[in-house]
């Protein structure tokens, strides 16, 4: 079971199993795997000490409860996992065990790890995004002529088309997802700095192995970043804003699906005791991940200050504070695509609301349709189309 109860609303099958305990202990694993490769094509460790290292850099040969309980006495479970892989290590080449996590430090390990980790949620999401874009395109269309009142302060105001209305989703949730995907590249770069950052535990190689490890563990080459924690934060923010453009999607059919109002309505849930009720089932958990991302937010950018060479507290809240915002982001968005597939329009209902209101409103589906076409394009912009000033769509 990849998911608990208490926060089964709030993930995913899939990214529950990123950032459970075998996958994050195999990729710190595999991290100090790809580092003995490294170090041993590059003469820096005995060649036989890194084929004993990498033969015993299996999750399933370590404990992690144990290593989490461990690590609350250090700080990191890279203490004890590092101590747990040089016992291992020894169990079959004593004389490899000292170089198990040869010039390198906890954060090294913990860093590259963590933004492994991160690239493997770009195609999970990516996949419900994918449903999403498709399938509220094919909407928009179907509903380019279907006239409704617009809403203004949750007032009727001029007509609108529910096509236009699809578009606006459309375009912002794209969007978004194009920067948090891009963030998620950006952010994708090694860790190697040692101790203090400088390299000085791998002497005239330093660059060498920083440059091959990155080669290794597919990410980009850069300096040490150990308190520049800028790129994690865009990426937090990132998934704050997906969120949010999700979220009003499912504020919008939320409220078009209620009774009074009964315009479109989502596939829903049931009640446990009012079997006449459908009720919004997959837009409350993308709100419920709506409301929960800006707190999430906020404590990443408060950890941004950092102390010197290391942090006391920034740097250890921002494992589990990442994993839920991905998780969240996540859910929010197989939620919707499951929303945008399931949702029914009643045309009829629309044109009635539109006309019960006390004066007359003018209606035309000609006037929106050119926004909505713009939006629909903004929404598929990739590569230099990307570049789109602040002021515009």
């Amino acid at each position: 079971m990849s998911a608990h109860l208490v926060d089964g609303l709030g993930t995913t099958d899939a990214l529950a199993a990123v950032f459970s305990d075998a996958s994050v202990l195999q990729a710190m694993l595999d991290v100090e795997s790809a580092l003995a490769r490294v170090q041993g094509a590059l003469g820096l460790i005995p060649e036989n000490a890194a084929r004993a290292i990498a033969t015993v850099a299996g999750a399933d040969q370590f404990d992690a409860a144990a290593l989490s309980r461990a690590a609350r006495a250090s700080g990191t479970p890279i203490v004890p996992l590092v101590a747990a892989l040089r016992e291992r290590v020894a169990s079959v080449d004593a004389g490899s065990a000292s170089f198990v996590h040869w010039g390198v430090t906890s954060q090294d390990i913990s860093d590259n790890a963590l933004v492994m980790l991160l690239k493997r949620t770009v195609p999970l999401i990516g996949g419900t995004q994918a449903r999403i874009a498709q399938t509220l395109r094919a909407t928009s269309n179907e509903h380019a002529g279907t006239l409704m009142a617009g809403r203004t302060l949750l007032q009727p105001a001029m007509p609108i088309t529910f096509g236009l209305k699809v578009a606006g989703w459309h375009a912002a949730i794209q969007r978004s997802w194009r920067a948090l995907q891009q963030s998620i590249d950006v952010a994708a770069v090694v860790q190697c700095g040692g101790a203090a950052g400088t390299l000085a535990g791998l002497g005239d190689k330093g660059m060498a192995v920083r440059r091959a490890l990155a080669e290794a563990l597919e990410l980009h080459d850069g300096p040490s970043w150990h308190t520049d924690r800028g790129r994690l934060a865009v990426v937090a923010g990132g998934c704050g804003i997906l969120t949010g453009a999700l979220g009003k999607m499912a504020r919008d059919v939320s409220l078009l699906m209620q009774y009074e109002v009964g315009e479109a309505s989502e596939p829903g849930g049931g009640s446990s005791s009012m079997p006449h009720k459908r009720n919004p089932a997959g837009c409350a958990r993308a709100l419920a991940a709506a409301v929960r991302t800006p707190g999430l937010v906020a404590a990443y950018l408060s950890g941004l200050v950092q102390e010197h060479e290391r942090a006391v507290g920034g740097w250890q809240a921002e494992w589990p504070t990442l994993a839920a915002l991905l998780q969240a982001t996540g859910a929010a968005s197989e939620a919707m695509a499951d929303v945008a597939d399931g949702l029914t329009v009643d045309r009829e209902r629309m044109r009635l609301n539109m006309t019960a209101v006390g004066e007359p409103m003018v209606a035309s589906a000609g006037a929106a349709d050119a926004l909505r076409r713009e939006l629909l394009a903004c929404g598929e912009r990739t590569g230099e189309n990307d570049k789109v000033e602040p002021d515009t769509v």
